[in-house]
């Protein structure tokens, strides 16, 4: 004869402690994680001079200058004439020289002459790495 085990209903439930111990193991350790970060940044350090010492450049924020249809430049949501984006060339290159990026986000309907004329500024401003980006 057969016989039939009853089974509960805790059985079919999903526990949540283990979840809740991981999720509480993680929530702990990246706490104790920024607050070492921070402590390394926040401690005062009197480094020793070099003669021969040059400072450190890091990549620079990428710009990126989009271009409409009807030729209007835009960088970081403002709107500049050809000076205008000649000038915020030049200045991040001469905080970044010759590792500044720039991407060019033209629209397919855009004027070639536009186009000509933000890589005639990369070219004042002395950027080389510069990039049209496509799809």
């Amino acid at each position: 004869m057969a016989v039939s085990i009853q089974k509960g209903r805790s059985v079919g439930v999903l526990s949540m402690t283990p979840l809740i111990d991981v999720v509480f193991l993680l929530l702990i350790f990246f706490l104790v994680a920024s607050r070492f970060e921070q402590e390394e940044r926040d401690m005062e350090v009197n480094l020793p001079r070099a003669s021969q010492a040059t400072p450190t450049i890091f990549p620079g924020k990428e710009i990126f200058v989009n271009l409409t249809p009807t030729g209007d430049f835009f960088v970081d949501g403002q709107r500049l004439d050809v000076r205008g984006l000649r000038a915020k060339l030049q200045a991040a290159n001469d905080s970044n020289p010759g590792r500044q990026r720039v991407t060019i986000r033209a629209d397919q309907d855009s004027r070639t002459g536009s186009l000509v004329a933000v890589m005639d500024a990369c070219n004042q401003a002395r950027i080389k790495n510069y990039t049209i980006a496509t799809e």
